[in-house]
Formats: structure tokens, sequence, C-alpha cells
């Protein structure tokens, strides 16, 4: 079981578009739960729920939040070293492609700070709220709440 530590500073959480509209459910339970406030504005959230992890959200945090830039000379010495390691770009993950699994995200750390895997039978609306369902109570457990 998590503890508490882990969601110090999460007190403002943006919900990104999911697949089959389920970013929509999980907001109606995460308002009413009370655990984050949910916001509109990502620039103002604490952390970022998704359901993957891959370059379009890394841009998309990016463009959120943007990675604080090295001073010019830093800049200029990894400018050098990044045309002397000519190594072919890395493949883009698989973490986080898994139909199912959800993650909140630290906005500005990028780090995971909470993930899970609750799988939608079908696409249906009540199926999808009771997964969005299943996901606030199982991060109310993991946070320590009743």
């Amino acid at each position: 079981m998590l503890c508490g530590a882990e969601f110090a500073g999460v007190h403002a959480v943006y919900v990104m578009p999911m697949a089959r509209g389920v970013d929509q459910f999980l907001v109606n339970r995460l308002t009413g739960s009370g655990l984050f406030q949910v916001v509109a504005d990502p620039k103002l959230a604490d952390a970022i729920f998704t359901d993957r992890i891959d370059d379009a959200f890394r841009a998309s945090l990016e463009e959120i939040s943007p990675t604080p830039k090295p001073p010019a000379e830093e800049k200029e010495k990894d400018d050098k070293k990044a045309k002397s390691e000519d190594k072919p770009a890395a493949p883009d993950s698989a973490f986080g492609r898994g139909k199912g699994t959800f993650f909140l995200v630290n906005a500005k750390s990028r780090g995971v700070v909470w993930s899970t895997f609750e799988p939608s039978a079908d696409s249906s609306a009540k199926e999808l709220d009771r997964t969005a369902a299943d996901i606030v109570s199982r991060l109310r457990k993991d946070m320590g709440q009743k």
C-alpha cells in the first residue's frame, strides 16, 4: 500500500483525453470524491491523469510545463556532446500502451505518482462509469482514505 507521501503536493489534477471517453467519467468520479480538485487548465495541475505514456504524452507535458533550459554555456556543451555521440534514437516506449492502464504523473518532476490497471469490458456508458468508479476507489484506498 502506498502512503500519503507519494501524493504530497498533489492537490489539483488534470485529466488528459483518454480512449473511449473514459476521461469524462473519471472527471465526474474524481470531482465527486473530493480527493483532488479537477482543473480544466493543465497548467494549473500538480499532476496529470493519463492512460498512456508515450511521445505524444511527453510532448503534451512539455507544453504544459516546459523543462528548464540549461544556461547557454551548458547548452553548448550538450550540443557538442550530442554531436559526438551519434546514437540512433531510442524507440518509443511501450510503457502505458496496455489498454486499461491509468497513470497519475507529477506535472513538474514527470514521475509516475500512482498507476492502476482497470480494464473496461466494453465501451458502454455503464461500463466506463464502473471503470472510473473502480479507479477512484483504488486511488482512495492507496491514499489511505476510506
